[in-house]
């Protein structure tokens, strides 16, 4: 049977590039590889697919196959010699084949240390202004006997004898497309190229130490409950000369006695007298800043909400603050005097009897406050 024209086994144009041909390569080898496809031609196609690469993915070689065809690349029609072509990478990739060319240095290539994360509590007004807070840390860190080499010290760890150092080992094996070269990690060294002969007593040939820190760190004003600040490089040390990984602090706020946040605002509930409410008066409210005076109008609803603007938290990624909203309850009275009753008996005779619904409950007076 005539071989087919590889431009036409890859599906490609005759002035394709190297990276389609290799892309159209990779599409069609997952498609048929005897180990995921099912069609009964699966392993004949491969083949065939194989081949073309095998030329065209060869400058020199596709160059004498577009002047000479067939007989340019292969003499008298046979198969190309495979046991030149690396296919590891692309089998890897799209199969995950093991060992079969980069997994092993992949293995050992430097790797970046795991992140920690740690619950900071703050307390609400810690929250509101900042503060900076001591924290404790475990973690690993280098050997303080071996200096994180593994052995002991005085001494070094040794070439391994089985790799010579490389950290793989290759073996060649026949497979239907030719030979090919499988690399795994040296048994021996575990992939490493070095073998420690007299272990650290102290980390036992790990290169690392199980320890306990202090940290001061700094908690910036505003933080709220779910807040992640990232610590870079305060981390698991990295793998293979890998950088350090991040410490991840997530804070938790305790609720307050009276105050409460709502986004950058501070809500704050507070009760005046039915006299207050309806002659009017000047009163001090508290805030996280200390005491501010507050003028409460004659004839204030229980309910009513009034604005300190400034007195709120702190913008986290800008300037300026919130504000404090100060919601008016009435205290009613559950026990009066005498002098107090015959007083509320002369002004219930003024008022009549005649009952009210109100237009606006209090959580839609709040919802208008909050939206500005």
């Amino acid at each position: 049977m005539a071989q087919r024209d590889y431009y036409e086994v890859l599906n490609i144009n005759r002035n394709a590039s190297a990276e389609e041909i290799k892309n159209s390569f990779r599409n069609l080898a997952r498609k048929y590889h005897p180990d995921v496809s099912k069609e009964p031609d699966a392993e004949e196609k491969f083949k065939e697919i194989n081949e073309a690469y095998a030329v065209l993915s060869d400058a020199d070689k596709r160059a004498a196959y577009d002047r000479y065809g067939h007989a340019g690349v292969n003499g008298m029609g046979g198969m190309p010699d495979f046991t030149t072509i690396d296919f590891s990478d692309i089998f890897e990739e799209f199969f995950g084949f093991g060992g079969m060319g980069g997994g092993s240095r992949r293995k050992n290539a430097p790797r970046r240390g795991a992140d920690l994360s740690y619950v900071v509590t703050l307390e609400f007004e810690e929250a509101v202004f900042g503060v900076d807070k001591e924290i404790e840390i475990t973690r690993d860190e280098t050997c303080s006997n071996c200096k994180g080499t593994g052995a002991e010290a005085g001494t070094s760890p040794v070439t391994c004898s089985n790799c010579g150092g490389r950290g793989e080992v290759r073996q060649v094996r026949q497979t239907f497309l030719g030979s090919m070269v499988q690399v795994a990690a040296c048994p021996t060294c575990q992939g490493k190229g070095t073998v420690i002969q007299s272990p650290c007593k102290v980390c036992r040939g790990s290169g690392l130490e199980r320890k306990t820190t202090k940290k001061l760190v700094h908690i910036p004003a505003g933080v709220d409950n779910g807040t992640q600040i990232r610590l870079a490089g305060e981390g698991q040390p990295g793998l293979n000369g890998g950088p350090v990984g991040n410490l991840y602090l997530e804070i938790r706020v305790k609720p307050h006695k009276f105050f409460r946040r709502h986004q950058e605002d501070i809500q704050v509930d507070l009760n005046i007298n039915i006299a207050q409410a309806t002659l009017g008066a000047e009163i001090e409210v508290p805030t996280l800043d200390g005491k501010e005076k507050l003028v409460i109008p004659p004839g204030t609803q229980p309910g009513r909400i009034f604005k300190l603007r400034g007195h709120g938290v702190p913008h986290l990624r800008s300037s300026g603050r919130g504000d404090q909203l100060v919601i008016v309850g009435v205290e009613i009275p559950t026990q009066v005097n005498q002098t107090q009753r015959e007083l509320f008996e002369k002004l219930a005779d003024t008022l009549g009897t005649e009952v009210l619904p109100q237009e606006k409950g209090f959580f839609d007076r709040l919802k208008e406050v909050l939206s500005g």
